[in-house]
């Protein structure tokens, strides 16, 4: 972010730039049920990806780590999917987030949850949380 924002003002952007975190996730009621739900299919997407382009298989170890607060990954439930999108607004100021949800054979009723959840929880803690933070409203 620094060097995005860094060259946006070398550029004469006086504004600050718009800033988007865009990553996989998929939610459920917890945190256990939504790494359940989404392993498989994501490990299917990644691996076929990664024979692909000569990666190593992904492992269970390998996805857990990534759904982790510091991880790259939004998967769990709608505490932990809170907590970390407000982590990283600490970290990043973003003002926007686009969660990529699942990845392949997810059930659809599954799918139709998470979005529930990050509509109807998430988001709006989240909205609320950020503009207590900074003030704005």
């Amino acid at each position: 972010t620094d060097l995005y924002r860094g060259s946006a003002a070398r550029a004469g952007h006086t504004a600050l730039l718009p800033l988007s975190i865009n990553s996989h996730g998929f939610i459920a009621d917890t945190a256990d049920q939504a790494a359940e739900i989404y392993y498989p299919s994501y490990a299917a997407a990644m691996n076929k990806i990664g024979r692909e382009r000569g990666w190593p298989p992904v492992s269970r170890p390998q996805f857990d780590a990534a759904r982790t607060l510091r991880g790259s990954d939004f998967v769990g439930g709608p505490d932990e999917i809170a907590e970390k999108i407000l982590f990283q607004h600490e970290l990043f100021g973003h003002q926007r987030l686009l969660l990529q949800l699942g990845l392949g054979g997810i059930e659809h009723s599954a799918m139709m949850r998470a979005i529930e959840l990050l509509g109807t929880r998430i988001a709006p803690l989240a909205r609320a949380e950020i503009a207590r933070r900074t003030g704005s409203t």
